[in-house]
């Protein structure tokens, strides 16, 4: 298969984990079932009867996915994602400079069940949400975040970032659809500003890195658009 849009992590008996790139749902559409969706790639890529779906990431997300082959396998992760016995990291670049080092934010959501699958901020319906924001670089109006969920609630990252008032860029449910230009924030910038290309235009987040119960810990490389955005971010701290 040329231009697979997933990078290949672990592949053996119990588990094949992949890089989803973005713009890739991880299983199926209840709105769209003919759309692509990244499980039904990987069987007919590597020959695998079935997949067992452990847990999702959003389709705008790129990054770690697992899968398990076999329903034991399946049951064992499903229980040690629900147990909160896997430990995941996030980055993201966001809108604004946190006054925060460090941050919690653990207002409780709810998906409010919609088409657009929006999740809700609401203290009485809400299931318990808790997740951890580290801030590790600011740079002109924006700033890369390492994020730590503790629960795992649909949208939880993006709903939480843009409860802080830092929504995660180019996130058109809970921020804005802005796509990120150089000249945006690179001091002295002189370029043609009808010829100049966005650095990135999907949604900065992605699953970084995920230990399993055996202490195993996978890692997804961030991809070109991300990685070019914080290289450039960096430059102009």
């Amino acid at each position: 298969m040329k231009n697979q849009p997933f990078g290949l992590i672990e592949n053996d008996e119990h588990i094949i984990s992949v890089n989803k790139s973005s713009g890739l749902s991880v299983g199926g559409d209840r709105w769209d079932e003919s759309k692509e969706r990244l499980d039904k790639l990987l069987e007919r890529e590597y020959l695998i009867s079935k997949l067992w779906t452990v847990h999702r990431i959003d389709k705008e997300t790129s990054g770690i996915v697992v899968f398990a082959k076999d329903s034991e396998t399946h049951r064992s992760l499903s229980m040690a994602f629900e147990q909160r016995k896997i430990n995941k990291r996030y980055t993201a670049i966001v809108h604004g400079r946190p006054s925060w080092k460090e941050t919690v934010c653990d207002l409780a959501l709810v998906p409010n069940g919609n088409k657009k699958h929006l999740t809700i901020i609401d203290k009485y319906r809400g299931k318990e949400s808790l997740t951890r924001f580290v801030c590790v670089l600011s740079s002109g109006n924006y700033s890369v975040l390492e994020v730590f969920p503790q629960t795992g609630r649909i949208h939880q990252i993006r709903v939480h970032a843009s409860a802080l008032g830092h929504p995660v860029v180019c996130d058109e449910l809970y921020g804005k659809l802005s796509p990120v230009k150089l000249s945006s924030f690179k001091r002295g910038w002189k370029g043609d500003p009808k010829e100049e290309k966005p650095l990135l235009s999907r949604l900065a987040l992605h699953a970084a890195e995920l230990t399993l119960p055996d202490n195993k810990t996978l890692t997804a490389p961030l991809p070109k658009d991300m990685r070019s955005l914080i290289s450039q971010l960096e430059k102009n701290v």
